[in-house]
């Protein structure tokens, strides 16, 4: 799926980070979300390559990647914590200072390495999400059933990861159970599987959202008045529900100073659902 590509992997002062490497031009991260792993970027990561260096990274917990403990308070899984790993990773691929790009999960690694690392990014986009702190502030019925697996897995251990251990090929399939055929492609799916048969990933599936709705919201809460400096593209899938429930651009605007958004027709997995639209969006957003 990544021909020409590089496997890399990167020894972090807090993880082992493996990755993909290809193309040329501008540095350009690639960030993935959940239950995924770099894989979600297939699609994208040949074409974005003819103008970019390319890095599609499995965050820490995830795919290939190392799976720390995650500590009294879940801190190793905080984004804090996950995007210092992506930072000292593009470092030590030689780009000091890159362009992201974050869907789900990874799009709030991104919103906080844009904090904690403003030198760092030049460009921003993250797909199909809103702030973290917004969307628990916002919390309704509706967004509480959609989203009920960010409920579920902040319980505490070991509860959810035995429930999801019991059958995990079941767990992470509902996805693209409800996708149109063709979406997720037979290898996509296969490597997802694989990596999320792992009890290890499962776990560190949850320390992820259990953090988040912990240790992150109290550093969201610390940095309330701060915003994100760099230009921010927002996408969001049509079909989902971010937009209609939280308003992206708008939340987004509470958070960074130069925001630009537009919807995607498609669900929340845009990158395999609309590969097209989204690289044209991207495109015309990222510098080259």
């Amino acid at each position: 799926m990544f021909e020409n590509f590089e496997t890399k992997t990167i020894t972090t002062s807090g993880a082992t980070i493996r990755a993909v490497i290809g193309g040329s031009g501008p540095p350009l991260l690639l960030l993935h979300g959940s239950p995924q792993t770099h894989v979600m970027w297939h699609k994208l990561a040949p074409h974005l390559a003819k103008q970019f260096t390319v890095v599609a990274a499995d965050l820490r917990g995830y795919g290939d990647s190392s799976k720390p403990p995650g500590g009294d308070k879940h801190e190793n899984y905080a984004k804090r914590a996950m995007a210092l790993d992506q930072v000292e990773l593009m470092r030590q691929l030689g780009f000091p200072k890159f362009q992201l790009v974050g869907h789900d999960r990874g799009g709030r690694v991104a919103h906080r390495l844009a904090l904690d690392h403003p030198d760092v990014v030049s460009r921003l986009a993250v797909l199909d999400i809103a702030p973290t702190a917004t969307m628990y502030a916002k919390t309704d019925r509706r967004f509480a059933t959609a989203y009920f697996h960010w409920f579920f897995l902040i319980q505490p251990f070991d509860l959810p990861e035995r429930l999801i251990g019991a059958d995990p090929d079941y767990y992470i399939s509902r996805g693209w159970r409800r996708a149109a055929p063709g979406v997720f492609t037979a290898e996509a799916i296969a490597e997802y599987t694989r990596c999320f048969r792992d009890p290890a990933t499962i776990h560190a599936n949850c320390e992820d959202y259990r953090a988040s709705a912990g240790i992150d919201l109290e550093h969201d809460a610390a940095d309330a008045d701060r915003r994100i400096e760099c230009p921010l593209l927002v996408l969001w899938g049509a079909r989902g529900i971010i937009g209609e429930l939280f308003g992206p651009v708008d939340s987004w605007r509470e958070k960074a100073r130069d925001v630009q958004g537009q919807p995607i027709d498609c669900g929340h997995y845009m990158a395999e659902e609309a590969p097209d639209a989204t690289l044209a969006a991207l495109l015309g957003f990222l510098e080259s």
